[in-house]
Parts: C-alpha cells; structure tokens; sequence
C-alpha cells in the first residue's frame, strides 16, 4: 500500500446517509489508494480521465493496481468542453461495460470539470447508478464541480441541460495538480473563487483583492486557503440544499449570462467557462445597478478584481480579443434556453451589494434585452 499521505483540510458535504469528505492537500494522488480503501473499503475503481492528464492517470492507475484496487485501464476523454457531449458519453459507458464495471464497483473521475460531468453522469446512469470519485485537477473543478452532485452535458441548445445530480462518494483536491495548470486555465478557474466573495463574503473579497497576486504565484498558504474556503462555502450550501429549491441557486451568480456566452462560442475554447462566468458577473452587477439594487461601486469594484487578474469585462474586450461578439439575438435566444428560466420566466441572481447576492424572479425580458443591447455597444 502506499506510503501514508496526510490532506492538510477537510470538508464535509452533509447529506445524511449520502455524506461525503472532501480532502485538500498536496501530493493526495499518490495517497489515492489508502483514501479510496478508507472510504469505500473492497472496491474496485474504473478510472475516466482526461488526456491532458495522462500523467497523473498513470500514476493512479499504477497506485491502484499495485493496491489490488483496479479494474482496468485507464479510459481517456479527448480535452475540451466538446467532451461533454451524447456521443462522449456513450463511448465512456461503453468503455466501462467492457471493463466489467459493476454495481458494487465505482467510477474515478480525473481532470478538469468536464471530466467530472461526463464521467460522473456516465456513473449515475451505468446500472442505474454506480458510485463515483471526483479528483479534479484544475482549479475550477476543484472549488466548484467537484462538489455538490451536478453531472451532465451540453447539447446543442444549451450548457448542462441533460444531466442528473449524483453525489461523489469522496472528493480529493490534490493541489500539487495546479503546478501544471497552464496559466489560463488557473485564471478561468479563479473566476469562481472570486465568485465566492461576490455573492455570500465581502471579507473574502476583499482577502481576495489582496492576496490574488500570491494564490497566481501557486503560494501554498494563500493557494490552499482559498480552495479551502471557496469549497467550504459550496459544501454548506449544498448541505442546505442540494437540488438547487434555494439557496442553491446563488451559486450561478454570473452564469445565465456567462452560459449563454459560451454557448454563442460553440464550446470551442475561444471562451472557456470562468471567462464567461467573469464576464457574467460582472453584466449581473451591472445589470443590479441599473435596476437600483446595488451602488455603482460594486459593479466597479467586481470589474476592476476581475480586469486586473486578466478577465475581459466587456463585449467590446471579448471582440477585440476574438474579432467577433455575439449578436443581442444570439444572447438572449440562449439565456431563454438556461435551466434557471421557469415557466417561461427569467430568474437572475443579482447583487445588493458585494457579499450578498439573491435572486430576482420573473425579471421582464424587455429589460435584460435593453440592458444587453447597451451593453453590446458599451
């Protein structure tokens, strides 16, 4: 068995009889084995990874099957957001029905947030449902997908608008991953953290605006202190409420908006998913302004963070960086299409102010299509 590997934090998300740990810390692959015995004791695990980490599934492969914990090899998902599709999921089912993956046996889910929907919707529907673990290796999967169940993927008329929620059984951050990151996959995925701040902790925020230099510099103690608080948020409110009837809901702070975004992008890697969540955030402020319910400035303080770190905050940035922006058309055609519309009605998650978000319900369509019509020519 591996030598013992000891996480430096640990989350607990409470769900009753489907609880589960969330551990933080570096090097937390290479103790994987005596995690995955510990929480799931005579197991055997399937490994779904991403080819971009092949790295780390081959030292989880070799630690598993030294461990007597295999099934088989490792079964690889070509990188990108494009993964997340219908015909992605049926090659991972089938890929796991040929390693002979049971009931009793679970899923191991390595790589960035694609990874951890596809495979984890690929475990909730295998058999009826076989148990998963998440091991993100990016920062955004590490501080938001990773945690609270969602699975799914993207189809042509929207992000995640097939899916099912199905809790890991364990999540393991293993940090020492974000070493390898490439720099703006880390700087989309910081998009969330600060998105933390935004909508529940001003004293968050404004750590954040001090020390961001430091967590950009993979400095261990501010690094480790933002996951850890970043998933400590997500884990009390997924606690709270776990299929998203209310308070859940917060958590898409700037992703109506940013969804839609990348849908126009065609999930190509033009926009990846914190740059349209940063850029989102900062519309639903804005958006928050003009209907009164926040000061002007919490939609400045929100840009200038997010300018600063490397986000475009406006159309005209993301045309200047792309050559191209969406049409007010093509945006609204798909925040109309986003699960958080109901009977027809549009719900936004907007801000009093930074640290406090809630949710505006039936918000009139004439003024989000006015708003972002102005927006589009800011």
């Amino acid at each position: 068995m591996t030598a013992q590997v000891k996480p430096s934090a640990r989350v607990d998300v409470e769900l009753g009889e489907r609880s589960y740990p969330i551990l933080i810390g570096n090097g937390l692959i290479a103790g994987a084995p005596q995690f995955l015995a510990e929480t799931l004791p005579g197991t055997r695990f399937a490994i779904v990874a991403d080819e971009a980490v092949r790295a780390y599934a081959e030292q989880l492969e070799a630690g598993l099957a030294g461990a007597g914990l295999l099934l088989g090899p490792t079964v690889y998902v070509p990188s990108g957001e494009a993964s997340k599709s219908f015909a992605s999921l049926e090659r991972v089912t089938a890929a796991l029905l040929d390693l002979g993956v049971e009931r009793d046996h679970a899923v191991v889910a390595l790589g960035g947030g694609v990874i951890g929907d596809l495979a984890g919707f690929a475990a909730a529907t295998l058999k009826r449902g076989v148990r998963v673990v998440q091991v993100p290796t990016t920062l955004l999967a590490q501080v938001d997908s990773s945690v609270g169940g969602k699975t799914g993927i993207d189809t042509q008329h929207g992000k995640n608008l097939v899916g099912a929620f199905h809790q890991p059984s364990l999540v393991l951050i293993d940090l020492d991953t974000l070493k390898t990151l490439p720099p703006r996959e880390f700087r989309a995925g910081y998009a969330e953290v600060a998105k933390y701040g935004a909508l529940g902790d001003s004293v968050f925020f404004r750590w954040l605006e001090d020390n961001a230099a430091a967590i950009f510099e993979l400095d261990t103690y501010p690094l480790t202190d933002a996951v850890e608080t970043s998933v400590r948020m997500k884990a009390e409110i997924v606690s709270r409420d776990e299929k998203e009837a209310g308070d859940r809901a917060l958590l898409n702070l700037g992703h109506t908006f940013g969804h839609a975004v990348e849908a126009w992008a065609g999930y190509s890697g033009d926009v990846l998913h914190g740059e349209a969540v940063a850029l989102g955030m900062v519309l639903a402020a804005r958006f928050s302004e003009a209907e009164g319910f926040c000061a002007h400035t919490v939609s400045r303080r929100l840009e200038d963070h997010l300018a600063e770190v490397g986000f475009a905050t406006t159309f005209s940035e993301l045309r200047q960086r792309l050559g191209r922006a969406p049409t007010l058309d093509e945006l609204t055609g798909f925040m109309e299409q986003d699960k958080k519309v109901k009977d027809g009605k549009m719900n936004l998650v907007l801000l009093s102010g930074i640290g406090n978000a809630f949710v505006a319900k039936d918000v009139a369509r004439d003024k989000i299509r006015a708003f972002l019509a102005a927006e589009l020519e800011r």
